[in-house]
């Protein structure tokens, strides 16, 4: 559950010998309309790549993908990979990952959950000798070998921008729709509302749906309960950008700008009442994760940072997404 442009492509074939464990397949083939193979995928190396992924959920279409993503890689690469469902329990988060570790992983993807309470877990596993990729979610410099995903900070301040350049901030009320227990939510949600203030936008209440679609709809409606005449409405991730469309329906006063698309974001679009979508492409962090770990493990040396760029969506380049989320 996404800021400026983006994306190469060529596709991967998924091959039979991947393992998934504990994972739900995503409704579409890629987060962008084309997913790149990383040059890490190609790098020799004759250790066995065995990797176990601890992923935060399996209802996200955002999560799905990256997992489609991985899936992918790891059938190009010759790694077994093995996905582990959290299901937002950062408790659970931890018990997976000290599995994948008795288990013998050779690799670990960790798209975390709590970036400061998964580093026992993750320390433990380096301990062992283990190759460790975060994705999506930063932890501490130095905690794993290379981080995959966005830099959440610039690009909450990419779409705040944004909102600035588009007459939307000076003079404007805003709420926010987020998830507290999210770091990379706080992240950008801080990081907007230090753009769009500084812009001369008054700032209401933000209320958290907590990364769970229904919670967020619920939220958003109490929002603009609470605050009536909203000008903005901004949502830092799919479920509370979801929910804010589907309990926002048919307001003709309030924008919504927000993060990720869905094919209820892009009928949103249509609409005019989502002016603005910050888009990532979980796929390709999926794929650069396990390109990253196959090289780690072939003995090259860290890129400590893949940086996978943003999109902002708007009414103008939508177009090509609509296949990516039919």
């Amino acid at each position: 559950m996404t800021f400026p442009a983006r994306r190469r492509g060529i596709g991967i074939l998924v091959a039979a010998s991947v393992i998934v464990a504990a994972c739900s397949g995503g409704t579409s083939s890629s987060a962008a309309p084309s997913a790149a193979a990383p040059a890490a995928a190609s790098a020799a190396g004759g250790a066995a790549c065995t990797i176990g992924m601890t992923q935060i959920n399996q209802t996200a279409v955002f999560f799905t993908q990256m997992n489609e993503g991985a899936t992918a890689a790891a059938a190009a690469t010759g790694c077994t990979l093995n996905i582990a469902n959290a299901n937002n329990d950062s408790a659970k988060q931890n018990s997976d990952i000290e599995n994948f570790v008795s288990q013998g992983v050779t690799g670990l993807i960790v798209v975390a959950i709590d970036v400061n309470g998964v580093l026992p877990a993750i320390k433990a596993a380096r301990d062992k000798g283990i190759k460790v990729v975060a994705i999506d979610a930063k932890t501490a410099d130095g905690s794993v070998d290379t981080f995959v995903g966005v830099d959440n900070a610039k690009a909450g301040q990419q779409i705040g921008q944004w909102v600035i350049d588009n007459g939307m901030a000076k003079g404007k009320k805003y709420g926010v729709v987020d998830a507290r227990n999210s770091f990379i939510q706080n992240q950008r949600e801080d990081a907007f509302r230090k753009a769009v203030d500084a812009a001369g936008a008054t700032y209401t209440q933000s209320v958290s749906g907590d990364n769970v679609q229904e919670k967020a709809a619920t939220a958003a409606q109490n929002l603009v309960t609470a605050q009536p005449n909203l000008d903005l409405v901004y949502t830092t991730g799919e479920p509370a950008t979801v929910g804010a469309a589907a309990s926002l329906k048919g307001n003709s006063v309030t924008k919504i700008v927000g993060w990720d698309l869905t094919k209820e974001v892009i009928a949103c679009i249509d609409s005019g009442l989502c002016a603005a979508i910050v888009q990532q492409n979980p796929k390709q962090e999926g794929v650069e994760a396990v390109g990253e770990l196959k090289a780690l493990i072939g003995g090259s040396s860290a890129k400590v940072f893949i940086d996978v760029p943003i999109t902002i969506v708007t009414k103008a380049n939508v177009d090509p997404y609509r296949a990516v989320f039919p």
